[in-house]
């Protein structure tokens, strides 16, 4: 009976490990599975993560580049062909004489805006009178104004030569190409 017992014991402790290795077999390639699995999750998530950096750097340099390109257009004058010529779209460069007139505290009246058909420029024709030293700061702020400007003429008259008693009036007769304009 001994025996009997014995190989009871052998059959159940054979049986046993035999399930227990049969456990660790299929845990063990469960794991293995999982480590796979995680490794693609993980690659997964970098690549998103990837592209989410690259879309946000995008975004960044988009932003970068639309206030440059603002700094850009700026220097540029534009026409529209289905606005009126002096329209909003070349105003500001008229409204930055009238500022640098201001500026210097002279009186300067736009005589004639012209676009040649046949060029990308455009000529302004202004009046400015004041004394010698302000007109003079006029034409040096138009020079260095953030439009590319060519004089074409700069006619300059004093308006009381005669006259020693009043302070000198200095009339200019500028003729401007604004260079920086698109047709």
């Amino acid at each position: 009976m001994k025996s009997f017992i014995k190989q009871k014991s052998i059959i159940f402790s054979v049986i046993f490990f035999l399930i227990c290795c049969f456990i660790v077999v299929f845990l063990y390639k469960n794991i293995i599975d999982n480590r796979e699995n995680a490794k693609v999750v993980e690659q997964q998530w970098q690549e998103e993560s990837s592209r989410r950096e690259n879309a946000k750097s995008l975004v960044d340099s988009i932003k970068t580049v639309e206030s440059e390109k603002a700094i850009l257009e700026s220097h540029f004058v534009q026409s529209s062909k289905t606005a009126p010529f002096l329209d909003a779209i070349v105003a500001p460069f008229l409204d930055t004489i009238e500022k640098l007139s201001n500026e210097v505290g002279i009186k300067t009246e736009v005589i004639s805006v012209d676009s040649p058909k046949e060029s990308t420029s455009l000529v302004v024709s202004i009046k400015s009178t004041g004394s010698f030293e302000n007109v003079y700061k006029l034409i040096m702020l138009l020079e260095n104004s953030p439009y590319d400007l060519e004089f074409v003429s700069v006619d300059l008259e004093n308006v009381n030569a005669g006259n020693s008693s009043k302070t000198p009036q200095w009339t200019a007769n500028l003729e401007i190409r604004l260079l920086s304009f698109i047709n």
